[in-house]
């Protein structure tokens, strides 16, 4: 990797919750949580901004217990209108840090709203509110499952970076050298911001397939083979994924990787425990 050396940042990332229930445990896992001292939090936006208000409210929760918060910003359904009014909000309660994605379209429906890609809405994000936020965007390692190359890719990769965003953080992957081979294709192409591998820790095989379904993350099939043949064992499927993964968040952080993000599913057990065996305390 050639990328000047960035400060390594490890953030966590949670999705709202949908119950006061919900909203007790996350509140238990970001307290957890919080002991690792993490650059930021973020929280996901639900598809055609389903879960705005709640993005809203959770982010302004974890902002006013004193922990930086990042939401998620999808401009796929949405208006220059609803999207100053949500920039509004969050300037209004302290945010600094976006995350923004194009978003998926909801289901049923054809169009997308005003903006058709991230890089759309980075840019109308810089128009609107100059250099008041630090916007990450997604990247992926692994090709996005819409691009029709690599190639075609990284072109859309170095648009968003043009836009004005600052860092990006990658779609879970379970092959390091995937992400060690789309940074230098990056690096061939210019492209120098930080590139942080989104880490997503296994615990349920079944629900890791259909998240990698549906997001295009490629599940190597000796990792495949093996989850397979513990069938119902939860302890062992456990078990070799934290070994897996944390497998892999040694070698990209050897590898230069400009720190983690991890993909909590509001839970802080599978990641506290990486953490710890990587000795990032």
């Amino acid at each position: 990797m050639n990328h000047a050396p960035h400060e390594r940042v490890f953030s966590f990332e949670f999705f709202p919750p949908k119950t006061p229930e919900g909203a007790e445990k996350l509140r238990h896992t970001r307290r957890q949580l919080a002991q690792l001292n993490p650059a930021f939090f973020s929280v996901t936006y639900g598809a055609g901004g389903t879960t705005q208000d709640r993005t809203l409210e959770t982010v302004v929760e974890i902002q006013h217990d004193g922990y930086p918060a990042a939401p998620h910003l999808s401009c796929i359904g949405a208006t220059r209108d609803s999207l100053r009014q949500v920039l509004a909000q969050y300037r209004h309660h302290g945010i600094r840090h976006l995350v923004a994605l194009r978003g998926d379209l909801p289901s049923g429906t054809l169009g997308g709203g005003e903006f058709r890609y991230a890089s759309d809405l980075v840019r109308f994000v810089r128009e609107e509110t100059g250099d008041h936020f630090f916007i990450e965007v997604a990247a992926y390692p692994e090709v996005h499952p819409q691009a029709r190359s690599a190639q075609e890719g990284i072109r859309h990769f170095q648009e968003k970076i043009e836009a004005g965003a600052d860092s990006a953080i990658t779609q879970y992957f379970y092959n390091p050298d995937a992400y060690f081979s789309f940074v230098e294709d990056c690096d061939a192409a210019g492209i120098t911001v930080p590139i942080v591998p989104g880490i997503m820790p296994i615990a349920n095989f079944s629900q890791l397939s259909r998240f990698s379904e549906a997001c295009g993350a490629e599940i190597p099939r000796w990792i495949r083979q093996k989850m397979q043949g513990y069938g119902d064992d939860s302890a062992s499927i456990k078990a070799f994924g934290l070994e897996v993964v944390t497998h892999l968040c040694d070698r990209l952080l050897e590898g230069g990787a400009p720190g983690l993000h991890f993909y909590t599913m509001n839970s802080a057990g599978l990641t506290s425990v990486i953490w710890e065996r990587l000795h990032l305390t």
